[in-house]
């Protein structure tokens, strides 16, 4: 570990050597790739920094305690000291550990969301509803920047099915682990008994994929325009500026109404399927390289339920780590921090157990 770790504080010197370079400097495209490099070490390498500054503090109190002669108040000051710099050692050495682990590749990017509505009819779509303004609202506390791509609403206000964008750094590092059958319990509003009802709606997290990454032959498109429409006459024009895109060789539907250009949804629809695409692809490539974790966190598995939302109990339960939070009000209002930061924690740890078992 600590050789990795003194080839990160050489390299991130290296950097800013040649970041402090005139001819650098001129290059922007090789400034921004450097800072960006940068931006990945710096957290290590301060941790690295900090690790180092304790353990000379360890050294110079054990020093002084081996050298003897010491008051009796001064002795226990300084053994103090060497404790607490132990304790700080250890804690630095588990934040390396972390901080060593192999990157997700896609973590900074932006993401494209799709929530539809699974089993419960009108329930399951407004629950859909609550979801993604669950996830607008925890964009909004993020600063992030949320797009619609494209509805279908239902008379209620809920949605069969819903896609928008959220662009912000690191927002695919914190939404991926969303991807999964989420359930709610409650009494549906027509409910006059009322009885608990379950519904389900599924979400879909895609890293959202540049043009470069992948490649679309149009000739491989099937482009089909039609008059968009929406529930209480929502969205309704009178010109044909709703895209259907087909992409031939695999059969994957992307549509998109919500604006009234043409050029618009189209640019749209294209986001959804290059992300599309770019999933499909990463997922076979996963399939054949990695191994199956015990957790599936983050790998786009939908088909079996991750959290339950008790409106009664007014809980929410994250069945891959077994967490239970009494704070759904609070979470379906965009609080969604603790349980993603729960989330990773366990992520990391699953996958430092790995490194340890290789």
């Amino acid at each position: 570990m600590f050789e990795q770790l003194k080839a990160a504080r050489q390299r991130l010197e290296e950097i800013d050597r040649q970041l402090a370079d005139p001819a650098t400097a001129a290059d922007q495209q090789r400034c921004r790739a450097l800072m960006k490099e940068r931006k990945a070490l710096a957290p290590l390498v301060e941790a690295y920094r900090e690790y180092g500054a304790q353990e000379a503090r360890a050294a110079e109190a054990r020093g002084l305690l081996e050298a003897g002669g010491l008051e009796p108040d001064f002795r226990a000051m300084v053994e103090e000291e060497a404790a607490d710099a132990g304790r700080r050692m250890q804690r630095l050495t588990q934040q390396l550990k972390v901080l060593l682990l192999p990157r997700d590749p896609n973590d900074e990017r932006s993401v494209i969301m799709e929530i539809r509505a699974g089993a419960g009819g009108d329930e399951a779509a407004l629950f859909a509803a609550s979801l993604y303004r669950m996830y607008c609202m925890y964009a909004e506390t993020m600063r992030w920047k949320t797009e619609l791509i494209s509805a279908n609403e239902t008379g209620l206000g809920g949605f069969k099915e819903v896609s928008f964008s959220i662009e912000g750094e690191g927002a695919f590092s914190r939404l991926k682990y969303e991807s999964g059958v989420h359930r709610v319990q409650r009494v549906p509003e027509t409910e006059t008994q009322g009885r608990i009802q379950s519904s389900t709606a599924t979400v879909a997290v895609l890293p959202e994929a540049g043009e470069v990454e992948v490649q679309i032959d149009p000739r491989d498109l099937q482009v089909d325009t039609y008059r968009s429409s929406g529930a209480g006459g929502q969205h309704v024009n009178k010109t044909e500026s709703a895209i259907r895109i087909t992409h031939l060789p695999t059969g994957l539907v992307v549509e998109c109404q919500d604006e009234r250009s043409q050029y618009k949804n189209r640019e749209r629809a294209m986001k959804v399927l290059r992300a599309r695409l770019f999933e499909r692809a990463q997922k076979e490539q996963n399939e054949k390289i990695a191994t199956q974790r015990r957790l599936q966190v983050g790998t786009g598995d939908r088909s079996e339920r991750i959290r339950t939302y008790n409106f009664p109990q007014g809980r929410v339960t994250d069945h891959r780590i077994g967490l239970t939070l009494y704070k759904i009000d609070a979470i379906m209002n965009g609080s969604l921090g603790e349980l993603t930061d729960a989330l990773i924690t366990f992520d990391q740890t699953e996958r430092m157990k790995e490194q340890a078992g290789r």
